[in-house]
């Protein structure tokens, strides 16, 4: 199983399209994700879909990442609505506190550590 992160941006005004995808296949959402971190001082949010596999054994992950304030710190709507559309498609959010991704020196090693933190904790199928 092929499994992959697709960045839709850093959150600002891209986390309306995640939520409009979510909105729109509701069926294949198999996991609402909100990844916590702190980035240059700031407390900031990665909010994911983890959509079932396809037919062809591809499961996406669109993410936007740390590009919305951690709602703990700093309630904010971008947040309200996203956890709004997980609850609509009957997704509970699961909530996870990570590594901002400027501790790594690509963005490909952040999300293959993200990867393996959703595989330790059994949100995507191991790799086979």
């Amino acid at each position: 199983m092929i499994q992959k992160f697709i960045e839709l941006g850093e959150g600002y005004a891209d986390i309306y399209e995640l939520i409009e995808l979510g909105t729109l296949m509701p069926d294949r959402i198999q996991h609402a994700i909100a990844f916590y971190s702190e980035k240059n001082g700031q407390p900031v949010a990665s909010l994911a879909l983890v959509l079932k596999p396809s037919r062809d054994k591809f499961q996406p992950i669109y993410i936007c990442r740390e590009g919305i304030p951690n709602p703990h710190e700093k309630p904010n709507q971008r947040f309200d609505l996203f956890k709004e559309m997980a609850a609509s498609a009957g997704k509970e959010l699961a909530e996870f506190t990570i590594k901002p991704s400027n501790m790594f020196p690509e963005t490909e090693l952040f999300y293959q550590h993200l990867i393996g933190i959703l595989r330790t904790n059994k949100f995507i199928s191991p790799l086979s």
